[in-house]
């Protein structure tokens, strides 16, 4: 209960007042969304990635530890599954939800730190732009944008995230200091790879970047986890807009409660 109240992304859960919001909601999206469920079930490319959205369903479904346990990531790390993700020194990388570097010094210890063309590091929280740069500061073309990404051009404002800076979420605000743009508006040249973790702006950042996607085919590294609506709508989504894509299913959070569910769309 603490955990989900901490962040509020999947709704309250409070027994003691008779709040069961997140419960409600995972029913409601169980009974109106099997068949998109089943959609993706059919779409994902190996046994593991099925049996992992079957391992996150059954979860809600019937509190299931088993099965989480089971398909729950334990060799690879968060977005570099060795058997789906193949890098090379032509890689222009665009890390969505840079953080403080985290997922780019991963990068490295998977890739090397010479494997790649050029980097580009997004993230909205100006205490982890400062940790980022000076994480990765001895690394040559990487690109920094203290800016947010999403479906258009305006202007937003940062709701800070009391447990850490990385769950800082974007709120609508005309008024707001955090400029956001789209990937299709930023980036002019070809992109080889997008990862996005940046709590619940998945979606839009995925329509934002539909030419890239749909000319360029980068390998997409998505959260799916922020929204349960995630886990079916952007697989779909993906889908729509390239049918070539390939897909995997992987997640390296709790047994208890999965989290960080990464989408691999190959």
């Amino acid at each position: 209960m603490d955990f989900f109240n901490k962040f509020l992304y999947w709704g309250k859960l409070d027994i003691k007042n008779n709040i069961y919001e997140e419960i409600e909601l995972k029913a409601k999206e169980l009974y109106y969304h099997i068949d998109d469920f089943k959609f993706v079930y059919e779409l994902l490319k190996d046994y593991r990635s099925k049996k992992t959205l079957y391992a996150i369903l059954n979860n809600w479904y019937n509190y299931d530890f088993l099965s989480t346990d089971q398909t729950r990531e334990k060799t690879y790390d968060d977005y570099f599954d060795l058997d789906i993700v193949k890098c090379n020194k032509d890689e222009v990388f665009v890390d969505l939800g840079s953080y403080t570097g985290d997922t780019i010094l991963s990068y490295f210890k998977n890739y090397g730190n010479d494997n790649y063309k050029k980097i580009y590091c997004y993230d909205i929280t100006k205490e982890s732009m400062d940790i980022l740069k000076n994480n990765l500061k001895s690394f040559p073309n990487i690109i920094y944008r203290l800016i947010g990404i999403g479906d258009k051009e305006e202007k937003m404002k940062i709701k800070v995230n009391e447990t850490s800076n990385s769950a800082n979420l974007l709120i609508n605000d005309s008024n707001g200091d955090i400029d956001v743009t789209t990937l299709d508006i930023d980036i002019l040249e070809p992109i080889t790879t997008i990862k996005a973790d940046i709590e619940g702006y998945e979606q839009k950042a995925i329509i934002g970047a539909k030419n890239h996607i749909m000319k360029e085919k980068p390998k997409l590294l998505i959260s799916v986890y922020h929204k349960n609506e995630d886990l079916w709508k952007i697989p779909k989504m993906i889908y729509e807009l390239n049918k070539n894509y390939k897909f995997y299913l992987r997640f390296t959070g709790s047994i208890i409660y999965p989290t960080e569910i990464t989408l691999y769309a190959i």
